[in-house]
């Protein structure tokens, strides 16, 4: 009879040890439906890429002077310049300009240090290939005009849901003029500067006779 009493008590706490289990499981499954969509329907949705995305290089044969510093900046010595030297104008004179994007890792350090500001970071990201040789740009492809998602008319553009607003579900009816979430750079300044007043404010206050 205890054996039996025993048994029954054992299956009752495996029960409910199952249904806290259960329990525990679906209000993950709650929680992540009360949450803001992370999908896109790609590619009939896309979302626009951030200020700062580092994308495919825009390059400006015009304004490039041959001075080769976006090779030795370059952490494995990727864009490949041909330049001959013209004795006339004693200038060098650019003949070819090409950047592998599949060995690219979109640093930005050839952008940043281009004297003339030839090299431009884009928001393109689209640059899949079947062979990996077409991932090697020239000086044309790499002057073609930066790809925008907004300027498609077949595709729908998204905000990043990471900058929607707080309480702002659906990306396509963001208001415009919309603050981003979080705070901006000069509003933390701001309030550091007002809890630091606070405390000087405090000390000078305790050190009064």
């Amino acid at each position: 009879m205890l054996n039996f009493l025993k048994q029954v008590g054992d299956y009752a706490k495996e029960t409910a040890q199952a249904a806290k289990y259960i329990g525990q499981g679906l209000s993950v499954t709650f929680d992540h439906m009360k949450r803001r969509p992370v999908t896109v329907q790609y590619p009939y949705e896309k979302l626009i890429p951030s200020e700062r995305y580092r994308g495919r290089i825009h390059f400006e044969f015009d304004k490039c002077i041959s001075c080769e510093v976006c090779v030795r900046v370059c952490p494995i010595n990727l864009p490949v310049v041909d330049w001959e030297f013209n004795r006339e104008t004693k200038k060098k004179t650019l003949s070819h300009y090409s950047i592998d994007f599949g060995v690219c890792i979109f640093c930005g350090n050839c952008v940043e240090y281009c004297p003339t500001n030839c090299l431009s970071m884009t928001e393109e990201y689209e640059l899949s290939a079947y062979d990996r040789h077409d991932l090697n740009y020239d000086s044309v492809a790499l002057g073609r005009l930066p790809y925008k998602v907004t300027n498609d008319p077949m595709v729908t553009p998204l905000r990043e849901f990471a900058y929607l607003p707080k309480g702002v579900m659906d990306p396509h009816d963001l208001p415009a003029g919309a603050q981003r979430a979080g705070r901006l750079p000069q509003d933390i300044l701001t309030e550091l500067e007002a809890e630091k007043a606070t405390a000087e404010a405090a000390i000078a206050k305790d050190n009064t006779p």
